[in-house]
């Protein structure tokens, strides 16, 4: 009698969508990792937490106690899980908030507040079983009128929330009602088979609070995580201690300090003095600390990038020839190695992220072709190039990416002028018309990190996009969003994505030279310390050597 194979025995797991994933695992597409995270992705969670998917634990007998001391960079406003939008923000705020589903770098989508998860067939409509007996740090039980009110406030376009682009032709407000205490359900403007990356810790602003809650955040921190609020310091800082009713593992740590600084630099020597245990990093600090054995740097690989926009609508990019000329001038394999000192995946103008199951990987990669640049300038019509201004922020490296831009552009005779804003200017008020973000014709924007291409396809390229920079408006493009968003299967996914990244080597209302790491350096006394490319840090299993 013949043995069944792997691939056989987990055919019998669920089935024709989860069969064609298996068969994408049978011929090498993809490997035994990236299934079980499609496994969770389905709401096959019981089968991928059975294979070990989730964090490691950290074993128990690890030492508990002490304080985690973090440094991070100035909230740029009050704290409210409802409209933040900065990294600092993000690290606070996951001490104490918790999300429906959590997107763990490594292992996909795991259940948190939400136990499972399933959709109709037409993957418009989705139902979440929640987890029972969970409690708000002020004793309350969570119910699913909570996660109703706290999702319904974040599609409520009067609620002031930072989340309405992430949503927008995703959930509207009233699409989201309470079956039983511990039952949601949402019906979704179309269908979306990626849809639980919508309620997980990747739109970060997704943080169930009770129903009743009226934006006082800082007063209380109020949520159902391991940490809960000891004292919070304006412009200072904030601690944390053991939430000792948390739902799963006990915190190991007693405490979590926290320290604002105005710039990285001063974080770095408050590390270096010992007064520090944690800080996000960036190239430039990682310099600062690089062969000295007190210290190590994580790593987490991420859809992270930093976007060229080019105005399709304004001369001299609405010729697409000119727009592929400047993305042919770009060496993306001397940025990564150079810029970001390799911690990055080369991009190739399209968001489809190398960590992305449905990226296409038969598509062409885009490489430097300065002799094909200035081809393309002169059937153009310029074949001594132009001169153009680049509008963009002064952000982590973002204003030497566009010297080195600048420079690369020289060599096919286009002559780029930099026009460099402080963050708050480029950004304006985030709406066409007033904001050299969305109104310059040529810019350069970092967006973070999310678990799945939708966010980034939907909200700056599609016609309607509420961060289409570009101005790109493509009726094929966006009959091809759609049919993406309806791709029930991955097979099914990879071919829509292909036609999509085709579609946008061609059109290049984009330039995406790479996929940046998110980085965190760490004293090597410190162990277990967990990150998001998002900004989240969970610090509930840390221990000293």
């Amino acid at each position: 009698m013949t043995k069944p194979s792997d691939a056989d025995m987990l055919r019998n797991l669920s089935g024709d969508i989860w069969n064609v994933a298996v068969d994408e695992y049978a011929k090498g597409f993809l490997n035994r990792r990236d299934l079980l995270k499609y496994a969770a992705l389905i709401g096959l969670t019981g089968f991928a937490a059975s294979q070990g998917v989730g964090f490691p634990g950290t074993a128990r007998a690890a030492a508990a106690g002490g304080t985690v001391r973090v440094g991070l960079g100035q909230p740029t406003k009050a704290l409210d899980p409802v409209t933040l939008t900065d990294s600092a923000s993000i690290g606070v705020i996951s001490q104490v908030g918790e999300y429906l589903i959590f997107d763990d770098p490594k292992d996909g989508l795991q259940p948190k507040l939400a136990l499972s998860w399933q959709a109709d067939e037409t993957a418009k409509r989705w139902t979440f079983k929640l987890r029972p007996n969970v409690k708000f740090h002020d004793g309350r039980i969570v119910t699913a009128k909570d996660v109703v009110a706290s999702l319904e406030r974040l599609v409520d376009p009067s609620s002031g929330s930072a989340a309405l682009s992430a949503y927008d032709g995703i959930l509207s407000k009233g699409g989201v009602r309470q079956v039983d205490d511990e039952t949601v359900a949402f019906e979704l403007d179309q269908p979306n088979s990626n849809f639980p990356f919508y309620v997980s810790s990747d739109v970060y602003n997704a943080i169930i609070v009770p129903a009743d809650y009226a934006g006082d955040f800082e007063r209380t921190f109020i949520g159902t995580g391991p940490f809960k609020l000891e004292s919070f310091r304006p412009k200072q800082g904030a601690t944390f201690v053991r939430n000792p009713d948390y739902w799963g593992d006990k915190a190991l740590p007693d405490r979590v300090e926290i320290k604002f600084y105005d710039d990285e630099q001063a974080q770095v020597l408050a590390l270096q003095a010992g007064q520090l245990d944690i800080i996000p990093s960036s190239p430039r600090l990682e310099l600062s600390t690089e062969g000295n054995p007190n210290f190590k740097i994580l790593s987490v690989p991420s859809s992270s990038h930093d976007p060229v926009h080019l105005r399709t609508d304004q001369a001299p990019f609405t010729d697409k020839r000119i727009r592929r000329a400047l993305a042919l001038t770009v060496d993306r394999e001397a940025v990564v190695k150079g810029l970001l000192k390799g911690r990055a995946d080369i991009g190739n103008d399209t968001p489809f992220a190398p960590i992305f199951a449905s990226n296409d990987p038969s598509v062409p990669q885009r490489k430097q072709d300065i002799a094909k640049a200035k081809r393309l300038l002169g059937e153009a019509g310029v074949p001594n190039g132009f001169e153009v201004t680049l509008t963009t922020e002064r952000a982590y490296w973002i204003p030497d990416y566009a010297v080195i831009i600048q420079n690369f552009a020289k060599k096919a005779g286009i002559d780029i002028k930099l026009n460099v804003l402080p963050q708050d200017a480029y950004y304006g008020s985030a709406a066409f018309g007033s904001s050299p973000w969305l109104d310059s014709n040529l810019g350069i924007t970092d967006y973070g990190h999310r678990g799945t291409p939708d966010i980034f396809l939907n909200a700056t390229l599609k016609s309607s996009g509420s961060w289409n920079a570009a101005h790109f408006k493509n009726a094929d493009y966006d009959a091809l969003l759609l049919d993406y968003g309806k791709a029930r299967d991955l097979q099914a996914q990879r071919i829509a994505a292909g036609k999509i990244q085709n579609l946008l080597l061609d059109e290049t209302p984009l330039i995406i030279s790479y996929f940046s790491q998110y980085s965190s350096i760490v004293a090597s006394k410190v162990h277990g310390v967990r990150f998001t490319a998002n900004s989240h840090l969970l610090l509930d299993k840390v221990s000293f050597v």
